[in-house]
This record gives C-alpha cells, sequence and structure tokens, in this order.
C-alpha cells in the first residue's frame, strides 16, 4: 500500500463532547461511506472493506465506537444504545449529506436507532451485517460471555490465541499474531486486554430486551432508505425465526446470506462478504448519481 492509500486519523464529538477515533480513505469528492464495527471490536475490523470501498471511489470513514478502541470511555461508564446512536448522529452531522451505513452487531443497531428514531439522521443506504431487531438471546449471550469471561485480560497473546480457537472452533488458526496484537493493549501490569472499557459487558438491570426489540423494530420500519441484512446461515444471532421477523418488518429490504458463516460473517468468508457488500453500495451509489444528476 503506497502512501497515497493509507487511511487518515481524524477525531469526532459524540453525545456530551466525547472523543470518537476514526480513520477516513478514499477520494475527498467520494459518496460518503460511515462503518461502524460491533461490540468488543475497534474500527480496524472495517480495513480490508474500506480499501476496496476506497479504491472503488467512496469516501470510507471506519469510526472506532465509545469505549472502543482509541475513543475515550465513557466518563460514567454507561453504554446505553441510544448514547451508540447519538454519537452516530452527531458523526453524520460532522460528515455532511446522506451517507451509506454499514454496520455490524452493535454498529448496526445503532445506525437502526440513529436513522429510525427522531431526530433522524439522514442516510442514502443501510447494510445490517448480521444483526436485527429480534435477537436470538442464546446467540446474544454467547457473545456476551465470551467478552466477560476475558475482560480480565491475558498474559501473553499466545493465550489470548487459545481463548478465540476455543470461542471460534471453525476457524483456523492464523500463522502469525500479527493481527490479534492489534486487537489488544498492553496493559501497566504487562497482562494484554482488549481494546474496550470492561464497563461496556456489566450487566444492568434496567434492560428490557422485548422493550428493546419493539423499540428496534419500531425504529426499522420508519428506515427511510434501502436496506440490505448480510447475514451467515450458521448465524447464533440471527436464527431462520428472527430473518421472518425481520422480512415482516421491511419486506422490500435485500438478503445476502454467506453460506456457513456465523455471526462474525466477514471473518467467516471475507470474499463473499465483500461480494454481497460492494454490489449493494455500488448500486445504491448508481441510483443516487442518477437521482441527483
Amino acid at each position: 500500500m503506497s502512501e497515497m492509500d493509507l487511511p487518515e486519523r481524524i477525531s469526532f464529538r459524540g453525545h456530551g463532547g466525547i472523543a470518537l477515533a476514526a480513520d477516513v480513505r478514499g477520494p475527498a469528492a467520494g459518496r460518503p461511506v460511515l462503518l461502524l464495527h460491533g461490540g468488543g471490536q475497534t474500527r480496524r475490523a472495517w480495513d480490508a472493506t474500506a480499501d476496496v470501498l476506497a479504491k472503488r471511489g467512496f469516501r470510507c470513514t471506519t469510526l472506532d465506537l465509545r469505549g472502543h478502541g482509541e475513543s475515550a470511555w465513557s466518563p460514567d461508564g454507561i453504554y446505553r444504545l441510544e448514547l451508540f446512536a447519538e454519537d452516530v448522529r452527531h458523526v453524520i452531522r460532522e460528515i455532511g449529506g446522506a451517507p451509506i451505513l454499514i454496520g455490524a452487531s452493535l454498529g448496526g443497531l445503532s445506525s437502526m436507532l440513529a436513522c429510525g428514531e427522531e431526530p433522524r439522521a439522514p442516510l442514502s443506504a443501510l447494510v445490517l451485517v448480521d444483526i436485527v431487531p429480534r435477537l436470538e438471546r442464546s446467540g446474544g449471550d454467547h457473545v456476551v460471555g465470551f467478552m466477560r469471561g476475558t475482560k480480565d485480560g491475558f498474559d501473553s497473546l499466545e493465550q489470548a490465541a487459545e481463548a478465540i480457537a476455543a470461542y471460534l472452533p471453525h476457524r483456523p488458526r492464523p500463522r502469525s499474531l500479527d493481527g490479534l496484537a492489534k486487537n489488544l493493549r498492553r496493559g501497566e501490569d504487562d497482562r494484554y486486554y482488549w481494546r474496550w472499557d470492561p464497563a461496556f459487558v456489566r450487566p444492568r438491570d434496567d434492560w428490557d430486551p422485548e422493550a428493546t426489540n419493539r423499540r428496534l423494530s419500531a425504529a426499522l420500519q420508519t428506515v427511510d432508505a434501502p436496506i440490505l441484512l448480510v447475514r451467515g446461515t450458521r448465524s447464533e444471532v440471527v436464527s431462520e425465526e428472527s430473518l421472518r421477523d425481520f422480512k415482516a418488518l421491511r419486506p422490500d429490504a435485500e438478503i445476502a446470506e454467506i453460506a456457513d458463516a456465523r455471526h462474525m460473517v466477514a471473518g467467516d468468508d471475507n470474499d463473499a462478504f465483500l461480494t454481497a457488500i460492494i454490489a449493494f453500495v455500488a448500486r445504491r451509489a448508481e441510483a443516487g448519481e442518477a437521482r441527483h444528476g
């Protein structure tokens, strides 16, 4: 990658003035795309996707959500979904226009609220990566359980790799630990920790799954833009029943199913994932140019 292709490190101010780290790449005049990672991830999860889209002429912003990556942690340790949605609204306002949103898991939930509840943030299209309003509780609990079980860090990169291998036994072990090292930080005690605030996975007494589902469902129906759902056929979070509920809410949405992929769709089959994303985003960009041409 040449220096011209390297992302530029930028920052935004989210709700309450919280500092949010981001990278931007692609031509300044390109159609804006905002990529939002899942819980426990960082903006680096989108590097491959953003590189491909940038080379196709899009202006891609990959954001670290609050409490993740290089973004600031919530000062009060609270991470309610509406706070993430407010941050997304602030970022879209700073980007300007109506970007294409690509949101995985937490990033997708935040996008639904940001663009489906008042004040609705503008967008050109929405890509939801293995996320819908009604989630499989067992699958969600599995994800959160892994995060809570590893929040106290690791003695070494090898120990972290062992924990991931146990969590994702269907994936081959990487030959190098370099990629893993980018997702961990070295603490003052010389242990390795994930790049997110442990308070993010703290149990909450005020969380009501059914009320949250109703709220997200209402927001999704109000999103005024084309929608693509990318789902792994072996997803532990978006089941067949969850998919039927989603189709009932948004019968106009496109569905791209990635064979044998689980919740971490891009990591399980990045080529198929990129093919689905790029095709949809390119069509939406052409449609937008036709409207404004």
